[in-house]
């Protein structure tokens, strides 16, 4: 496994985070447990998750809620003994954990409110990355910071990460910060992959300007880059919304595989190296069901790209032609 700083800062990271997401309602608990502990045999040391994740399908199509399920399986998986210090945890906070009307946002009630939650349900006393997981403009950074400042000073939370930031809110946030004599945030969680680039315009930039890592999520697009014309033909992509992004892409997709094809790797491998390749990048999310999908992962590590496969990838998945201004502005 490879490693880098995150960010700005001294801490260590492996090249690929482990993103937990379908801890839950798509991998069992005994499954997750099994991806967790090859993760820490393959070296990744960079778990996330978020207090939110947990749509738990009980038996057959019965379906319910179950806020914080993910959570509860890390914190389960941890409290075997010898886990917690051999991994960087992240989880996140914003979204909807109850039917108060401030059990959400960025208050400095919510904040509080929820990262207690989240211990409780991961079962350790501290935090090492407690991310945003979006903006909320309606709540003052004063606010904001006096909130995670206390809880870094009650040594709950370790460093402070957002995720969905615009490139403006990332500098409001390090300008606010800088004000209370406080760190600010560490990284930034972006959506980021070959056919979606618009951070290249402003959130890039701004992570670089403020030394903030990028943790990109969905480099694979949802499984559009991970070879869906292939397994569509093998009736291995059923889901209406996908086919429909096949067939807006069709003509991409189609020269993205034959040039994957060309080079020898699999869609999923160069969709991924192609994140990592970017310098800007700290550690892309990988979240695997599977062990099996796990290990099929690390191929990307060793992919490099020369100059004119670079050049051809562009020209398939145009970006939006540099950073801003100079993209749209002379």
């Amino acid at each position: 496994m490879q490693y880098t700083t995150l960010g700005r800062i001294g801490l260590q990271v492996s090249r690929f985070c482990l993103g937990t997401m379908n801890f839950g309602p798509q991998t069992s608990e005994s499954d997750s447990f099994a991806v967790m502990d090859h993760a820490l045999e393959l070296g990744i040391n960079f778990i996330d998750t978020a207090n939110v994740y947990g749509v738990f399908t009980a038996v057959g199509d019965t379906s319910h809620l179950h806020l914080g399920l993910t959570e509860e399986i890390i914190g389960r998986w941890m409290a075997q003994g010898g886990r917690r210090d051999q991994v960087i945890l992240a989880t996140k906070v914003f979204a909807i954990m109850g039917e108060g009307v401030n059990e959400k946002g960025l208050s400095a009630y919510h904040i509080r409110k929820a990262c207690e939650d989240s211990l409780r349900r991961l079962q350790t006393d501290h935090i090492d990355l407690y991310q945003m997981h979006h903006i909320e403009r309606s709540t003052p950074w004063e606010e904001i910071w006096q909130a995670m400042e206390r809880l870094v000073r009650d040594g709950k939370v370790t460093y402070v990460g957002s995720s969905n930031f615009a490139g403006w809110d990332i500098a409001t946030a390090q300008c606010a910060a800088r004000d209370r004599h406080f760190m600010g945030l560490v990284s930034e969680q972006s959506y980021y992959n070959l056919i979606t680039r618009t951070i290249e315009l402003e959130v890039i930039p701004a992570c670089r300007h403020y030394g903030v890592g990028l943790i990109p999520y969905s480099a694979l697009a949802g499984g559009l880059l991970g070879g869906a014309l292939r397994k569509a033909n093998e009736g291995r992509r059923s889901s209406g919304r996908l086919q429909q992004q096949i067939e807006q892409y069709r003509p991409q997709l189609e020269s993205y595989e034959a040039l994957c094809r060309e080079l020898g790797e699999l869609p999923s491998d160069v969709a991924l190296a192609w994140v990592l390749h970017n310098p800007a990048v700290t550690a892309p999310i990988v979240g695997p069901r599977t062990v099996e999908q796990l290990n099929t992962s690390l191929r990307a590590l060793e992919i490099s790209f020369s100059n004119e496969t670079l050049k051809k990838l562009d020209e398939i998945w145009p970006g939006p032609g540099g950073e801003a201004p100079n993209a749209y502005a002379w």
